[in-house]
């Protein structure tokens, strides 16, 4: 699903108008991206968890000509799936017909 996919659905859930759905994605992107730059998590219950973690340093190598580099420290941006997201996936719960999501 795209963030025009996202748009679209809200404007025929909400009956919003298409410019204020749009609004409204951006802003919780940008709550979501300023929080994570700040190091606080982004939770919301029954769906999950957006985190930033750290990568250590380490020794690695250039799996084309095996020269050895080394890969600095860096901050990476994790979700973490809650219990009921989780079950949606894996049970089939409230997912759209069998055979168009491949499992079937």
């Amino acid at each position: 699903m795209t963030k025009a996919e996202i748009v679209r659905y809200l404007v025929d859930k909400t009956g919003l108008p298409r410019k204020e759905a749009v609004d409204a994605v951006e802003q919780f992107l940008e709550a979501v991206k300023n929080s994570l730059q700040k190091g606080e998590k982004v939770s919301l219950v029954g769906f999950g968890t957006f985190l930033v973690t750290s990568r250590n340093p380490r020794n690695g190598h250039n799996p084309r000509t095996r020269e050895k580099i080394f890969i600095e420290k860096k901050y990476v941006a994790r979700f973490k799936p809650g219990k009921a997201f989780r079950e949606v996936v894996n049970h089939g719960t409230d997912t759209p017909d069998d055979s168009t999501t491949g499992r079937g």
